[in-house]
This record gives C-alpha cells, sequence and structure tokens, in this order.
C-alpha cells in the first residue's frame, strides 16, 4: 500500500502556493498518493485563470506546468467548500478535476495521511 501526503494549501502567495506542488510532484515520484487541500486564498490556485496570474521568479516551472504534472500524475484536488463565501467562489469557478469537500473532508484525509504539510 502506497504512503500519504495531504498538502494542506491556504495561500495563494507565490512563497505558499508553489511549494505544495514542487513537494507534491517529488512524493509522486516516490510513488506516493498525493492529495492537496485548497482552503481560503489557497483556492485561487485552483479557480479557472487563478495559476496563471500567480508567479515566481527563478522556479522551475509555473504553477500551471506543475498543476498539470501533479493532475496528470493521478493527485487528487479538493477545493474547501466552507471557504467558497470567504472567498466568493463557487464550484463552477474551479478548474477541472477538483473535488470539492469541507472540513471534515480534511480531517477525514489528514487521519489517513502518513504526513500532513501545511502551507
Amino acid at each position: 500500500m502506497a504512503q500519504k501526503i495531504l498538502i494542506f494549501c491556504g495561500s495563494d502567495t507565490p512563497e505558499k502556493a508553489f511549494p505544495p506542488f514542487m513537494l507534491g510532484s517529488g512524493a509522486l515520484a516516490m510513488d506516493m498518493e498525493v492529495t492537496l487541500f485548497f482552503t481560503m486564498s489557497g483556492l485561487n490556485i485552483v479557480r479557472k485563470g487563478g495559476a496563471e496570474n500567480i508567479t515566481l521568479k527563478g522556479a522551475p516551472k509555473s504553477l500551471q506546468e506543475f498543476i498539470d504534472i501533479l493532475r496528470d500524475g493521478g493527485a487528487k484536488f479538493i477545493a474547501c467548500s466552507a471557504a467558497f463565501a470567504i472567498v466568493g467562489i463557487e464550484e463552477k469557478d474551479l478548474i477541472e478535476g477538483v473535488e470539492c469537500g469541507g472540513v471534515a473532508t480534511f480531517v477525514d484525509a489528514a487521519q489517513e495521511a502518513d504526513v500532513v504539510l501545511t502551507f
């Protein structure tokens, strides 16, 4: 059974938005099951058109390229529906392949994960 990593993505600032994808890519390469949970301003990462507006000078890839790598590699993306009203986002605003879940979804995933990282 593969080890599981859960990455909490709570910010769209470049310095916090990129590391989850860099580490998630590494985890996929190590055959781990990867789940990213997006909440608060981190929801902007998975908002349609959002990743294109988040750049980090010197990053090895664009945020959109990292999203594609993780999505193609089978990572699971979950958007926190409890934060939708706070951020002003709706399910229809999310990129393809993003599931919706609330607090219980995160807690359940955290209980099952071997590693939990927060950004």
